[in-house]
């Protein structure tokens, strides 16, 4: 039997699609996985694999995308990215492992690459999936996709607003402990004794009230994922005990006197400058350092902002689902103008509000709030206004102006939001009035 016939009838025994390609991304064969999963009942051995996965007429590297073949041959060794590929049910995030295949002679003849679906995000709009294309969701996806199948600790870094929630449950998703529980803390507005209880547990009688024993979100979590939102916020005298937990893997209920190991993979998320903190001495060094093993930015959604359409699509369908609404042209421009200092939690707010005030199945402008329809303007700012002879304390002030303009809640809730103290807010809030005059 011909070695490549031995490699094309192993390949056909694997559970992951598998394809074999030559020099020349011509593909030679196609495993029952792939021919499964990302055929759609048509041919594809002889086409390029470039024309299947992406429907180009180029190799992926000269239409904008990096081409793991074209790595291969240039490093001779495996390669892995992450692509948007085309299936029969649409486009997918698909990790693509290729491993080069040489001659007797040593060069480089084939490859064989492997895909596995990142099942937690899609490139067209889906309710129930991280949603996106643009270059920056993609650099964050790529890491998660890196980090999910390990049991690593992850920092999810970014504004307010990003979805540090929904990526932490994508990393849950793909990873291992899929099937045991996702467990979510809220870290802030939690008092050092309640922070401890709901983390660890208690013992009956541990404290007023404890009347009986009451397992912690730590042993929750068994076997699966504690999920720590604001991080930032969990008082001092807690970190050396949740440094406790990480060093060792061991934690102690409230009220207890004997050790219990704990099964988890912790990722955590904040949208403070923890290093400042640290600097600052309000939160520890070391337990900054072992949650900060493997960090990932979430762009701002002004950062991703191309995603606009793709986002309000998907969040139409969660905030009014069955009812098929849809953005007029003139709509979609608003909000593709507009910058969401609340990213895309605002967003999601934004469309929910519009489609209350919505009768028919068209959002039209009119239904969107005022500083999304005349963007700074609305709020007596121009974002196009040149920066020139303007200080970073300037662009802050004016920033926070905006941001003011439209918070709901009180002071104190925005300076949290903010990662400021009242005291500092209210000092920039006398020197706004000098300047802008009414604050409200």
């Amino acid at each position: 039997m011909h070695p490549l016939a031995e490699l094309i009838s192993y390949l056909d025994t694997l559970p992951e699609p598998h394809i074999l390609c030559d020099r020349d991304y011509r593909i030679l064969a196609a495993n029952k996985a792939y021919r499964r999963d990302y055929g759609g009942g048509h041919a594809i051995v002889g086409q390029t694999c470039y024309a299947v996965s992406h429907r180009y007429n180029a190799p992926c590297d000269s239409a904008g995308e990096t081409c793991p073949l074209r790595q291969s041959l240039l490093s001779g060794q495996r390669e892995r990215v992450l692509h948007l590929h085309h299936t029969p049910a649409g486009e997918v995030y698909v990790n693509i492992e290729l491993a080069p295949v040489r001659a007797a002679h040593g060069e480089i003849a084939y490859f064989v690459e492997k895909m596995e679906a990142l099942g937690v995000s899609h490139g067209l709009p889906d309710a129930r999936a991280l949603v996106g294309r643009a270059p920056a969701f993609r650099r964050m996806l790529e890491l998660v996709a890196r980090v999910a199948p390990s049991d690593a600790t992850v920092m999810l870094l970014g504004e307010s607003g990003t979805g540090k929630e929904l990526v932490a449950k994508a990393i849950h998703d793909a990873s291992r402990r899929a099937s045991r529980p996702f467990v979510a803390v809220d870290c802030s507005g939690l008092t050092e004794t309640l922070f401890e209880s709901e983390l660890f547990g208690h013992e009956k009688g541990a404290f007023t009230g404890a009347s009986m024993r009451r397992i912690g979100l730590v042993e929750a979590a068994s076997g699966g994922t504690l999920f720590l939102d604001e991080v930032g916020d969990i008082p001092l005298g807690m970190q050396v005990k949740l440094l406790r937990l990480l060093e060792t893997g061991t934690f102690r209920r409230v009220g207890a006197s004997e050790y219990l190991k704990a099964d988890i993979r912790l990722i955590s998320a904040t949208h403070r400058n923890l290093r400042a903190m640290v600097a600052e001495g309000r939160f520890r060094q070391d337990l900054y350092y072992r949650l900060n093993t493997f960090p990932i930015l979430l762009p701002a959604l002004r950062e991703r902002i191309e995603d606009v359409p793709l986002l309000a699509e998907a969040l139409l369908a969660r905030v009014a689902a069955g009812r098929n609404l849809r953005l007029s042209p003139e709509a979609l421009e608003r909000l593709m103008a507009y910058d969401y200092p609340g990213n895309v939690r605002e967003l999601r707010n934004v469309l929910e509000r519009a489609s209350l005030l919505c009768d028919g199945d068209v959002i039209q402008p009119e239904h969107l709030p005022p500083e999304v329809i005349q963007g700074d303007d609305a709020l007596g700012l121009s974002a196009s206004a040149p920066a020139q002879g303007k200080t970073l304390e300037d662009i802050e002030d004016e920033a926070l102006w905006r941001r003011l303009a439209i918070h709901q809640g009180n002071r104190k809730t925005l300076a949290a939001e903010l990662g400021i103290s009242e005291r500092t807010l209210y000092r920039r809030l006398r020197k706004l009035r000098d300047r802008f005059g009414s604050v409200s």
